[in-house]
Order: structure tokens, then sequence, then C-alpha cells
């Protein structure tokens, strides 16, 4: 018995159904961007709070080093459209007090690691903007001899140790340096940063597993900036409160406010402290957005403007400073100054890329693992 064939709606029927869903949508967003400004406040208040608590000359080295790493950011998506930076390149822009709220927290001698979109932790961690800027344009005076690009800068005189293309390739590297550490008898920590798509990744979870059973001081943050490439969170894992998988390893978890540099700093210097004395591992999801798409090659059509601009209104680098003039830390002319001073050091570094020589081709042969 064939099944029989439904009624196709009439246009009017489905003119209807259309509108109901439109409204339905922007009732929606309403309801979202109410919630949204609710916690921006809520937020704001609480940075404040934390403001109080904090050495002054620290606060406005961490403010430089925001606004450092998002002029330096839209300097490289200039040059790239120029044609001096060639390659992917994928930028911070929106994620800035993830790196620097957490790298504030540890030592020049501890480790950092991290994924492809890692120009702001460099910075963070001290590699030159101009060694930087010259290996985005493949020069031989950029931090990997000009044979890195964007997707692998390195700088082992801070310890800074690699941005990794493969997703999640770094994580048991970042355990196997923590391990590292612990073994030499070091109180020494590993800072690991990767998406929240890395998170489906075998490595992570037998890194957490072995991090736990072996009791190793790595740091696992994962920067939450709600898109797997274009693919959203929601479209591609069953478990959106990613912080709860660190569960299954009994690992300590907890989840951060990524637009909150304070609120960053303060759980990884939780997370430090747990490292250094008991030797354990932590991982942190740290909810962020970024501004940009997911590369200078991505046009973003998966996103809305409107989306975009929600997230904006709690632009990690607007609320720091907001924060720091309300409670007198810093005025308009405080933040002209460090932005004159921002704008030297990134047009200093262009200078300096554009006049370093380019690499030796005998350069393809150093640095290559050969077996003896």
């Amino acid at each position: 018995m064939s099944k029989q064939a439904k009624p196709s709606p009439s246009r009017a029927q489905a003119e209807d159904a259309n509108a109901a869903g439109v409204l339905d949508r922007e009732v929606a967003e309403e309801a979202s961007q109410s919630q949204l400004e609710q916690e921006h406040e809520a937020r704001k208040e609480e940075q404040k709070n934390r403001v109080e608590e904090v050495d002054r000359d620290l606060l406005l080295n961490l403010l430089y080093q925001m606004i450092l790493i998002r002029r330096f950011e839209e300097k490289c998506a200039e040059s790239y459209s120029l044609g001096k930076i060639g390659g992917f390149c994928h930028l911070y822009i929106g994620q800035e007090a993830v790196a620097v709220g957490a790298i504030s927290a540890i030592e020049k001698d501890d480790y950092v690691l991290t994924s492809y979109r890692e120009h702001g932790q460099a910075l963070a961690k001290g590699v030159s903007a101009d060694e930087i800027m010259a290996e985005l344009y493949g020069k031989a005076g950029g931090c990997s001899s000009g044979k890195g690009g964007s997707m692998h800068l390195f700088d082992r005189d801070v310890n800074f140790l690699g941005g990794h293309a493969i997703v999640g390739g770094q994580i048991p590297l970042a355990t196997g340096v923590a391990f590292a550490a612990k073994y030499r008898g070091t109180d020494r920590v590993a800072l690991c940063f990767f998406g929240e798509a890395a998170v489906n990744q075998g490595a992570f979870h037998e890194s957490l597993n072995l991090a736990q059973l072996w009791k190793i001081p790595c740091i696992y943050i994962c920067e939450n900036n709600q898109y797997g490439m274009g693919t959203a969170l929601k479209r591609a894992m069953s478990l959106q409160d990613v912080w709860q998988k660190a569960c299954s390893y009994e690992v300590m978890s907890e989840v951060v406010d990524g637009m909150d540099l304070l609120a960053v700093r303060e759980a990884v210097l939780r997370a430090v402290e747990r490292g250094r004395k008991e030797s354990l591992p932590t991982f942190l999801e740290i909810r962020t957005y970024r501004f940009m798409g997911h590369s200078m090659s991505d046009p973003g059509n998966y996103r809305t403007r409107a989306e975009i601009e929600k997230y904006q209104e709690r632009d990690p680098v607007k609320l720091f400073t907001a924060s720091l003039k309300e409670q007198g830390i810093i005025d308009d002319a405080g933040v002209q100054e460090i932005e004159s001073r921002v704008r030297e050091e990134v047009e200093r570094s262009v200078r300096f890329a554009e006049e370093s020589p380019e690499p030796d081709p005998k350069e393809l042969y150093t640095h290559v693992y050969k077996e003896q």
C-alpha cells in the first residue's frame, strides 16, 4: 500500500510560517542580547573589584600587552592583504585577554606551547614583535629563521615552544615537556593552549589521562571561541560544556570568562599553584570569541554580523580599559600614550621585517633531523 502524500502548504501558509520563524529568532536574539548586556554589567563590576587587588604597574603592563596584540594583528591583516605575508594567517583579535591573562600568571622559565593561532601568545611570552613579524614575512631575521611562518613561531630563549599546525598536536608535546620539568626536579609548569575542536582528538584524552595518572604539572587551556574553523560548537560536540570532559580523568577543571583578563589570570594562578605545589594538572575551558574569520582567507559567511557585534560589546580590550579608567588607574591621555608606544613598536617590526634578508638557500639543510 503506497503512502499517501501530504498536501503541500499554500503560499500564504508558508509565508505565515516563515514570518513566525523570523519573529521567533528575533525574540530569541533580543533575549540573548539582553542577557549578554546583563552579564556584561555584572562582569564589568567584578573586574573593577579585581583591579583594586592588583599592582598598578602590572595593570598598565597588561593593558599595553593587550593593545600591542590587537594592533599587531591589525597590521598583520594589512600586510597580508598587500601580499607581504603569505600562506595561512590566523589572527587573534578578540581573544587577547586569554593569552595576556594566562601568561602573566607564570614565570619566564615556565613553558608555553600552543596552536597555529599563536601570535598573541608569542608576544605575551616575550618573543619580540620584530622577530615575529619577520617570521611572518618569511625572512631570516624571524624567530624561526623564516622557515616556519605564521603557524610555526618558536623561541627557545623565552621557552615559547611553538605554534603547531596539527590540530591538537601540541597537547601530548606539552604533556611531555611538563613531565620532563617534573623529572628534572624543577617546579616549572607548562601552559598548553588549544581550541575547543581539539578536545575531540584522541591525543587530548590520552594526555589528560596520563597527566593525572603520573601527576604532571601541565595546565591545559581550551580557548573556546565557539567555532572549529567554520563549524559551530553545537553542531560538532555532544557535550558542549567542554570543561566537563576533564571529569572522566579526575583532572581539576574550571570554566572561565575569556573576555575578562583578570578572571583568566586568577584562574591560571590557581592552576599554577596546584602545578607547583602538588604537581597536578588542570583543565581550563576559557570561553572567548574571535572577531575575525578562522584565517585571513575565511569570509566568515557562517556567522551573522549581529552575532559578531553582540560579542564585540564585550571586547576584552575595551572592557579592561574602561575598568582601569573608572578606577583612576589611567585616563584618556594615558591610553593615547600607550597607543603611541604600541604603534611605534608595531611600525618598527614592519621595518625590521622588510629590511631583513631572505633566508640563505643553504638553510633548507639546517635543523633537519637525520638518523645517524
